[in-house]
């Protein structure tokens, strides 16, 4: 959503096609397309070639999740759609060093030459995910921290801890000024 948003991609009024189903990428992201306005098909790998295609064909915001490596065609995608391909699947390439290249759901090339934006794969969606948890993860931190001026000690205690727990588990930790006295 953030991507779309970014972009600022028109989302109310839209029809968004998800091409998967499953409880991590697809039913989540449809239900916040939902939420924000638009009219959302959900397909997979089950549903019929020509069907998919024929919905595939009409979408104006277009989510491949489903999986399998260029299950999507890119001819058939609308011109001007917005292309976000979560899959990134291995197929074999004996040109490449280690037999293999990573390829999304959506046939790439042929789908950009059609659609408006379209994300790469890999390079994508990937790195926007990294980004959006670092982000949450900040945002939990800061709301786990104390908010009175009373409990400056006990903050300061909870940025020591997690200071000295990161660096006993061997995890990055955010320094101590990323999280400002209150």
């Amino acid at each position: 959503m953030e991507m779309l948003r970014r972009s600022e991609v028109r989302i109310s009024g839209a029809l968004a096609v998800i091409v998967g189903r499953s409880n991590v990428v697809g039913m989540p992201i449809a239900h916040m397309l939902l939420q924000s306005d638009a009219t959302v098909q959900i397909l997979h790998t089950k549903t019929p070639r020509e069907e998919l295609e024929r919905a595939v064909r009409c979408a104006d915001i277009l989510v491949a999740c489903a999986g399998q490596p260029q299950v999507v065609k890119g001819e058939w995608v609308k011109p001007g759609a917005t292309v976000i391909d979560v899959g990134i699947n291995p197929v074999d390439d004996s040109s490449q060093p280690k037999g293999y290249r990573l390829v999304g759901d959506v046939d790439f090339e042929p789908a950009r030459q059609r659609a408006g934006k379209i994300t790469p794969v890999p390079g994508g969606v990937g790195p926007m995910t990294i980004a959006m948890l670092m982000l949450n993860t900040e945002k939990l931190a800061r709301a786990r921290l104390p908010r009175t001026a009373g409990d400056a000690a006990a903050a300061a205690k909870q940025r020591e801890l997690l200071r000295e727990g990161g660096a006993q588990a061997g995890v990055m930790c955010f320094p101590a000024e990323h999280f400002p006295q209150q």
